[in-house]
């Protein structure tokens, strides 16, 4: 008796791409950890986070949008809840990103203050 496969070969291949591509990103953010120099600032880690999960993000709408078109509407359900994290990731490091360029920015103001203040 053969069985029946849920998915369709297309959101199968899909599939084991995003989950590829997510251990990809987990190990980027592990090499973010120990050795932070190679990075030049946390702004660069940011922002390579920041690209990674927009990537993440586009797969995921992709496979959304094939399921859908396949009819197969459990894996729209399924991808709902990684679509909402996404989400969720997107702004915090959105946030992140802007929140660390203003502390460059405010450094960078300090340290010009400063070395006008030893000129005079």
């Amino acid at each position: 008796m053969a069985s029946r496969s849920f998915l369709s070969e297309e959101s199968r291949l899909a599939l084991n791409h995003i989950t590829s591509f997510q251990l990809n990103i987990s190990d980027a953010y592990l090499s973010m950890r120990p050795d932070i120099q190679t990075w030049e600032t946390g702004k660069a880690a940011i922002k390579t986070a920041l690209d990674l999960e927009k990537q993440l993000d586009l797969l995921l709408k992709d496979l959304n949008t094939l399921a859908e078109r396949n009819g197969e509407a459990g894996v729209n359900d399924f991808l709902r809840e990684f679509l909402m994290k996404q989400k969720n990731n997107l702004s915090y490091l959105d946030y992140q990103l802007s929140y660390q360029q203003h502390l460059e920015e405010k450094a960078q103001e300090e340290a010009e203050a400063e070395a006008e203040r030893q000129q005079q």
